[in-house]
């Protein structure tokens, strides 16, 4: 990376540019297990018969390279072919892009509104392919770039392949199973912190900070050469329960209060999680009741949470529980989900939720949560939202529970 003194002209400065700037350096997982990934997505290339792919949401782009942008408005791209694979990132974030992923690396400038274009058109040219078919994501693809992109390559046919990228997400190597235990373990410890934190008069965000600040401190002592990065934690009292993803208020602890413990470990983009539902002070009957029942909902989730199971048939098997308590349309969302590359503003492995809607069979190496939730309104006897979540690990034969923080009425009421 050098400085060109003699320009003297924006319309002289490059349209793209080449920043191996310093060394690569050390990536999330191994040679191998990017080149694994790859070779799924190159056999959904095969099989849709396409020329190339141009993945453009931050989970694909994460996925198969490990680079995680930031957009601020931007475009961004991995371009696939049959033999290489190339990142298309923007001048303003110079040589970390190719620094922090696997593959090669091209810049594009600012100086023409359609140099991100120009730059796919550049990594096609380069490796010697003109694209007939070309595979996109449209589960993250603006429609206004999408007909860029087909604007870009006249005469070339766009097909989707976010569905199958995803199903190869769902089942996860060994090496991305010890990144998400690593995950569950930090949000145990900012569970732990919390819960130390947590008095009548302190603030939901003060609780959240700390949570989070333990968190950061532990991801970085575990993964020392790479981003810090998008951690949070949710912390909510009172009404602010209600909802799964409340963010944290300047809301008052009180005495008396139902809180939600939801810690948000992100480890190099991986998703994990902890939720936990606490009392500060003991609960009133009602409120003891409610918990105790989705507690008895969890217990039976976790249960059924097996090699061989139907997602839809774990979720009709808990309904009944909650249709015997009177409970069912106090239910907020569906029973749990994949884990792996997301976060709240990107990825979600859709087809592997424990909702009545999906049919996918558990299998070995998929990573799923149980996290039943009910919320009763404002007003009425045992009012807020009440869940818990933890998340499993399916083997051959086994299941592995990776959350240890505790969960129920017998160790989540806070002495006030």
């Amino acid at each position: 990376m050098s400085i060109d003194t003699a320009v003297t002209n924006v319309a002289e400065l490059e349209r793209l540019k080449v920043l191996h700037n310093g060394t690569k350096g050390t990536l999330t997982f191994s040679d191998a297990e990017f080149e694994r990934r790859l070779a799924g997505l190159r056999q959904i290339m095969a099989a849709k018969e396409l020329d190339a792919v141009i993945l453009t949401s931050y989970h694909g782009i994460k996925y198969y390279s490990d680079f995680l942008y930031t957009t601020f408005g931007r475009n961004y791209a991995l371009v696939v072919t049959a033999d290489d694979s190339v990142t298309v990132t923007a001048n303003i974030d110079a040589g970390m892009p190719w620094r922090t992923s696997y593959g090669e690396n091209i810049v594009y400038t600012d100086w023409r509104r359609d140099n991100f274009y120009f730059g796919l058109q550049e990594a096609l040219r380069q490796r010697g392919v003109k694209a007939a078919r070309l595979g996109v994501e449209d589960d993250a693809l603006p429609t206004l770039t999408r007909e860029k992109i087909a604007a870009a390559f006249p005469g070339a046919e766009l097909l989707d392949v976010s569905q199958d990228a995803m199903r190869q997400r769902m089942i996860k190597s060994a090496e991305e199973i010890e990144v998400i235990k690593h995950g569950a373990r930090i949000g145990d410890l900012g569970g732990e912190a919390i819960r130390s934190a947590i008095r009548e008069g302190i603030s939901e965000y003060e609780v959240a900070l700390i949570g989070t600040e333990a968190m950061v401190h532990e991801i970085a002592r575990t993964f020392p050469e790479r981003e810090v990065r998008d951690t949070w934690v949710w912390f909510q009292s009172g009404i602010n329960t209600d909802g799964a993803h409340n963010w944290a208020t300047t809301r008052k602890l009180q005495k008396g209060d139902i809180l939600s413990l939801n810690c948000f470990p992100m480890t190099s983009g991986y998703y994990t999680a902890l939720e936990r539902t606490l009392f500060l002070g003991q609960p009133d009957e009602r409120s003891l009741e409610l918990w105790n029942i989705n507690v008895e909902v969890h217990r039976r989730g976790l249960e059924l949470i097996k090699p061989g199971a139907v997602c839809k048939d774990i979720a009709a098997e808990l309904n009944e529980i909650y249709i015997s308590h009177g409970l069912l349309a106090n239910r907020t969302f569906g029973y749990g989900h994949s884990f792996g590359v997301l976060s709240h503003y990107y990825g979600r492995e859709a087809g592997l939720e424990l909702r009545e809607d999906i049919e996918t069979v558990l299998e070995p190496g998929m990573v799923v949560s149980m996290e039943p939730m009910i919320t009763v309104a404002d007003g009425l006897p045992g009012a807020g939202g009440y869940r818990e979540h933890d998340i499993l690990v399916i083997g051959e034969d086994t299941v592995e529970n990776i959350t240890k923080f505790p969960f129920g009425p017998e160790k989540n009421i806070i002495e006030a």
